[in-house]
């Protein structure tokens, strides 16, 4: 099935272009081509060890590309890597969140990073929590928030510097389903608020809605990029999780299923009941070493 998106009349913001990556003799990703455009919710949808983790480390640099290309606006990300990750904010799946600061000080650690003088990040810190509505929490040390405070925490860090292109690698995992949805609406705003191009690495079939951009990767390569419902219509099922299965069925059998988590229920082409493909753990990366309120310059 060749199901790909309309052509935008718009230039991409992000294209990947025959990205291959392997560990040894196993390839993670084979080859693949896929573009983003700007202001725009786009799901990467997949189960364990369909390439997603890898695909994310590549944009934002934890690994190394071996073959192909990334590029952003144009700029190749080997060739200008700063100039690249610059307009990249990234939300990883387990918290890389300094418990023991306070909310202002993750925050503020953050900044210092980008080189953001003191005046610019005590008002965009401002803005950021403002937006995702903690800044009664600003002082609050991180370990005493919920699970959905810290992500929102996470999601303000990632936007600090004003990227253009926004990462979110299984951003609602472990969060129930009301904080789920808080998330994934304050994302979607940001798409139609700020223009932010936002990638949304999910295995939760509900958040994704019918007009959203699908990238399905299963095994290393695409097998539909398109609208949620186009994929649908393509595919003869109103339910994405049976497009997907239908997929990437071999031999008449399945090669890997989504299957029920959670019970909550997603869309369908007819806007009925549907679940969620099995999730898998990603690897955490380091958190940043604690600083005293003094070294931060609070």
């Amino acid at each position: 099935m060749n199901t790909t998106l309309p052509t935008s009349p718009a230039p991409a913001l992000l294209e990947v272009e025959a990205l291959r990556f392997d560990y040894g003799r196993f390839e993670a990703l084979k080859g693949i081509d896929f573009r983003l455009h700007a202001g725009r919710f786009h799901a990467l949808l997949g189960p364990n060890g369909a390439g997603k983790s890898t695909l994310f480390a590549l944009i934002s640099r934890l690994l190394r590309i071996q073959q192909g290309d990334i590029r952003l606006n144009g700029t190749s990300l080997q060739r200008a890597p700063s100039q690249v990750l610059q307009q990249i904010g990234m939300v990883f799946q387990q918290s890389t969140l300094d418990l023991d600061l306070s909310v202002e000080e993750n925050l503020n650690y953050h900044a210092c990073l980008h080189g953001i003088d003191r005046p610019t990040r005590r008002q965009r810190i401002t803005t950021e929590l403002e937006r995702v509505e903690l800044s009664a929490q600003r002082r609050s040390k991180v370990r005493q928030l919920n699970g959905g405070h810290r992500r929102r925490v996470e999601i303000a860090r990632a936007l600090l510097h004003q990227p253009q292109l926004l990462l979110l690698d299984e951003a609602s995992v472990g969060l129930d389903s009301r904080a789920r949805s808080d998330i994934n609406r304050h994302i979607r705003a940001l798409c139609r608020d700020k223009g932010v191009c936002v990638l949304w690495a999910t295995h939760l079939i509900e958040e994704i809605q019918p007009q959203d951009a699908v990238t399905l990767l299963h095994r290393g390569q695409i097998l539909a990029a398109a609208s949620a419902a186009e994929i649908c219509r393509q595919s003869g099922h109103s339910r994405l999780v049976d497009a997907f299965e239908s997929l990437t069925e071999t031999d008449g059998n399945p090669v890997e299923s989504l299957t029920e988590t959670d019970g909550n229920p997603g869309f369908t082409a007819n806007g009925s009941p549907q679940h969620s493909p099995q999730h898998s753990p990603q690897h955490p990366p380091q958190h940043p070493p604690q600083r005293s309120s003094q070294e931060l310059g609070l």
